[in-house]
């Protein structure tokens, strides 16, 4: 399932956070570094399952995609944490 947000903080911050959180934060689904690139950090976790999250600039803020077939619910814990660009009007 692919999880998206816009955010206020800059793409790299985004990726250092994600680097803390997937290994520290849910114990019982960590998820380690296994490769990285300007925009984007792939995460390798139970069972060598993967969450990828890339990040990207856009109008408004930094897009951020993140995806995984089993760590839904802990990718929605770290999107969560993340500040979210407000709409206007919404």
């Amino acid at each position: 399932m692919m999880h998206e947000i816009t955010t206020t903080l800059a793409g790299e911050e985004v990726l250092a956070r994600a680097k803390t959180f997937f290994a520290e934060r849910v114990p019982q689904y960590s998820a380690f570094p296994e490769k990285a690139g300007p925009g984007y950090a792939t995460f390798r976790g139970q069972g060598g399952e993967e969450i990828a999250v890339a990040v990207f600039e856009v109008e408004n803020g930094v897009k951020v995609r993140a995806s995984s077939m089993l760590h839904d619910q802990t990718i929605g814990r770290f999107l969560s944490t993340l500040p979210r660009v407000e709409i206007e009007g919404a």
